[in-house]
């Protein structure tokens, strides 16, 4: 058994006295090293040898006086010499050193002084002989416990993710693969770390199995591993008295992680020296809150990423924890402890109990990140209890406490389902390994050396599809406390057609209007159905769609009215992921959900600028769908649902022309040219063609438009015969009852045709978030605007001032869809809904603040749209103009100016609300814009 903290310090006072008078370098170095490690429980030779030989940078040998590889440099010096000088040396023989041997402490020593220092996080501990046993715990590494600092992208994690993924692949290289290698990798980072975190009761035992007891050829290493898996599968009481003495020192771990059978691989000499690499990293720097990911990545060669391992950052799944439960339980903790009461302990003591019945259920776990920080979170709100507790008056804290009665949260709180059988276990594996490190942090804090070996308590993680299985039979709703996660994303046109109809009618049966919602919808309608009754709490992050067009008003009327949820917290659009290069950042949400009862007075919104690092808080009475305040709605679950006319009355809109003609009719710059060097006559039918892209980019595309010219004119010209008949065919070879085809018969008109006589408003379908206005602009026949481009024609002044506004801005970045995350404009949603100010106000400044933006525009001659509105290169003089325009519209709603764009749209939805209100449109009917 490890000795506890007390046990190490009563033999740290013994070593004290015993070298009270030693002093001499060469004659006692040994003897006082090998007493040292004796002090810790753990034989220097297993894990340190002396006089290790290095090659310094400039060519002399040196030797290392004491060497742990990747743990510990000692360098040893007689009773009086400077340690600063020592310290030193040991740096010369740091540098002539091997990159995976570089240890993370050096010690420098004259027998009376102690001068450790860590290097990876840059302290320096000192002391004399006699303070060894107040300072033992610097020592902790020894043991597998030091102080742990895990960061999301530390080098230290691409370096495992390599060394696991070497080992990988040469053993599928070697045609070992399948799930057999999937479980082996498990059962073998298990292995690495509980090498160095003190799982097996001594470091580096594992190391030192595989590096002495095996041939170097690797022939004997497979069947070896299995006799080591067979008695990690074992418990002590009931192995054989005839086992192997090194085998015999590892203990029981835990029946679910080694039981099931495994193949075991043949090894190769190189093979066995990947695994030694793995051996002789330092795994304790390790959280395993990746450990799931990077094994994940080395398991497929195409997702591995040379740069950087794909994984959840702790930070944004604290964005999901903390408001969720951790800042309600941190607050009241801090409650309990400032009282001075009588009954304060006992509240405490009633408050822990609470902890222990908490439940946490995350139906998409994948490899179990969010329960692994969940449950690491909650242990440490535990210590801070105990700690509480223990430094009350009239309770004695002594070292000598019984650690095993003070910690009540544990792993079989932790509830997950998991399509993927490697993800399923590895999330149960490292929950276990959390819940060793968490059990080291409470033996630092309380002085006895705890750990639950063998592991009892196991993680409920289910193998299988979350969507086809009923939660209740994993978890019974009323034990659930909190359901959580990142479930999957994936948009409607991502899904196969099998996937498209199983999640459709998944989707129906449980209460969802519409048939193109994100696959993530489906985790929060099963979950308003699994908790319905209940009060249990869901957060969930989400692909931001879910609270942006027309899916708003197909998924948030089932989870307000038919499962009686309200929007408790949520984070407004950031990046989420890992900023390892390569990473593309998906722009999400965080949604929290409670049921209506016991939904909190003050809601939680958290805002983002451009910093996915930095929100800001904002306390709501209500929270929209749309995820802005509601409170001041009289519905405020109220959805804008697409409308094919314009609530106020603006004049129709439209989409441009869409040819449907395989590319026939539309040309380059360079192919126009070439068209009409065959063909000049054609000048006249071949017209500018202008998209979204276009529009704003300004770039050059035409289109042959042969509905403009007589019909004999357009059979006398054998070029454009040609590219019509071409359009002919390529309608016809279109599936049978298609439009196109259909279309066939008039191979010379287009799909659409929209080809304006007169100057025409238009809006672009798409345009970067980077914008803070869409490109609202005019253009002249005779160009023609594409079906990515929305048209409106005799469209008055004062319709393009409202359009080009901050206000519409803002209504369209919350009302409107997104295409990844840049800003989608839409016809039914956008236009036709946006509300317009009140009948009578007074409009007289639109037209000339409009004018001031146009003209802004023109005197930036040539100059791009994309250039223009570029939010870091907009011209000076054309801000100006917007900003007086956004002045002047929205003087039009209010009297008062609006200090953010959260203020335009919350206002905006008070206004749709009266407009779509029967009495109150007749009570406001007057004149509109382009009415």
């Amino acid at each position: 058994m490890r000795l506890s903290w007390h046990e190490i310090r009563v033999r740290a006072a013994e070593f004290s006295h015993e070298w009270a008078g030693a002093g001499y370098e060469k004659g006692e170095t040994h003897s006082f090293y090998n007493a040292f490690f004796r002090v810790f429980g753990v034989r220097r030779r297993s894990v340190a040898r002396y006089e290790q030989h290095v090659t310094k940078l400039d060519n002399r040998d040196g030797y290392i006086d004491l060497f742990w590889p990747g743990v510990l440099l000692v360098e040893q010096k007689s009773a009086g010499r400077d340690l600063r000088k020592a310290y030193g040396q040991a740096g010369e023989y740091f540098d002539a050193l091997p990159e995976f041997q570089l240890p993370r402490y050096i010690l420098v020593s004259d027998f009376r002084t102690f001068e450790l220092h860590d290097l990876d996080n840059r302290d320096r501990t000192s002391f004399a002989l006699e303070e060894l046993s107040s300072n033992v715990k610097a020592f902790g590494f020894i043991l597998g416990v030091q102080p742990r600092s895990f960061t999301d992208q530390d080098p230290a994690n691409i370096e495992a993710a390599q060394l696991v993924g070497r080992l990988h692949d040469s053993l599928r290289e070697a045609g070992y693969g399948g799930q057999d290698l999937e479980r082996f990798l498990v059962r073998t980072v298990f292995c690495l770390f509980a090498d160095d975190t003190g799982v097996f009761e001594q470091r580096d035992m594992f190391l030192e199995f595989v590096e002495t007891r095996t041939r170097a050829d690797g022939s004997d290493l497979g069947p070896l591993l299995a006799l080591l898996f067979q008695v990690l599968d074992t418990p002590e009481n009931q192995r054989t008295t005839a086992s192997d003495e090194d085998l015999a020192r590892f203990p029981y771990v835990a029946r679910a992680l080694f039981k099931e059978p495994l193949r075991i691989p043949s090894f190769t000499a190189a093979m066995r020296e990947h695994l030694l690499k793995a051996c002789r990293f330092d795994w304790s720097v390790i959280s395993p809150a990746i450990f799931g990911a990077l094994l994940q990545t080395v398991t497929d060669r195409k997702e591995r990423r040379v740069q950087g391992a794909h994984y959840t950052t702790e930070q944004n799944i604290l964005k999901v924890l903390g408001p969720l439960f951790l800042a309600e339980l941190r607050a009241e903790l801090e409650r309990l402890k400032a009282r001075k009461d009588t009954r304060r302990r006992r509240d405490i003591a009633v408050f822990h109990r609470r902890l222990a019945e908490m439940t946490f259920f995350d139906p998409a776990c994948g490899c179990g990140n969010f329960l692994i920080i969940a449950y690491r979170e909650l242990r440490l709100l535990e210590v801070e209890l105990l700690r509480a507790l223990l430094d009350m008056p009239g309770v004695a804290r002594q070292d000598v406490l019984d650690v095993r009665q003070l910690s009540l949260i544990n792993v079989d709180q932790f509830y997950g389902i998991e399509i993927g059988p490697f993800a399923a276990r590895m999330a149960e594996t490292a929950l276990w390994m959390m819940d060793h490190i968490m059990n080291n942090r409470l033996s630092e804090e309380f002085g006895q050396t705890y750990a639950r070996i063998p592991f009892e308590a196991v993680p409920r993680i289910l193998n299988a599809d979350a969507l086809e299985v009923d939660w209740a039979d994993l978890l019974p709703p009323e034990r659930c406390s909190f359901v959580l996660g990142n479930p999957p994303f994936g948009g409607f046109v991502m899904r196969d057609a099998r996937k498209q109809e199983r999640t459709r009618s998944v989707m129906a049966a449980l209460g969802a209007g519409g048939s193109r919602l994100d696959y993530v919808a489906a985790w929060f309608l099963k979950a308003g159905a699994y908790l319905k009754g209940h009060r249990a709490r869901i957060a969930f992050v989400a692909t931001n769609s879910i609270t942006q067009g027309e899916q708003v008003s197909q998924l948030w009327p089932a989870l307000f009215e038919r499962y009686g949820l309200e929007i408790v917290f949520a984070h407004r659009t950031f990046a989420w992921g890992s900023d390892a290069p390569g990473m593309a950042h998906v722009h999400v949400v965080i949604i929290g959900l409670s049921d209506r009862a016991s939904a909190p007075r003050k809601r939680r919104l958290f805002l983002y600028g451009e910093s996915a690092e930095e929100s800001v808080e904002v306390k709501a009475r209500r929270i929209s769908p749309y995820l802005v305040e509601a409170g001041r709605l009289r519905d405020p679950h109220l959805v804008v649902r697409r409308r094919r006319v314009s609530v106020s009355g603006f004049p129709r809109i439209g989409v441009g022309s869409k040819p449907v003609d395989g590319g026939n009719f539309i040309m380059d710059h360079w192919e126009r040219e070439e068209f009409l060097s065959l063909e000049p006559r054609a000048e006249q039918l071949v017209r500018p063609y202008l998209g979204g892209r276009e529009f704003i980019n300004g770039v050059e595309r035409w289109i042959l438009y042969p509905s403009g010219a007589p019909r004999e004119v357009v059979r006398s010209m054998p070029q454009v015969m040609k590219r019509i008949r071409a359009v002919r065919e390529f309608r016809s070879r279109r599936s049978a009852g298609s439009l196109s085809r259909s279309l066939a018969a008039q191979p010379a008109a287009f799909h659409v045709t929209v080809v304006p006589t007169a100057d025409y408003l238009v809006i672009p379908e798409v345009s970067s978030e980077r914008r803070d206005y869409v490109p609202v602009g005019y253009l002249k026949p005779p160009a023609i605007p594409s079906n990515q481009l929305l048209v409106v024609e005799r469209a008055p002044l004062h319709l393009f001032a409202l359009l080009t506004s901050a206000m519409h801005m803002a209504w369209l970045r919350h009302v409107g869809g997104r295409l990844e995350s840049r800003l989608r404009y839409s016809s039914g949603l956008v236009y036709n809904t946006f509300p317009c100010p009140p009948a009578g106000s007074d409009r007289s400044q639109l037209e000339s603040a409009a004018r001031g933006v146009l003209e802004a525009r023109a005197a930036q001659s040539g100059a791009k749209f994309a250039d223009l509105y570029d939010r870091d290169l907009m011209p000076p003089g054309l801000r100006r103009a917007h900003s007086i325009l956004d002045r002047a519209v929205d003087r039009l709603y209010r009297r008062r100016s609006f200090a953010s764009e959260q203020g335009r749209v919350e206002h905006l939805f008070g206004v749709y609300e009266r407009c779509c209100d029967g009495s109150a449109r007749e009570a406001a009917s007057g004149p509109r814009p382009g009415g």
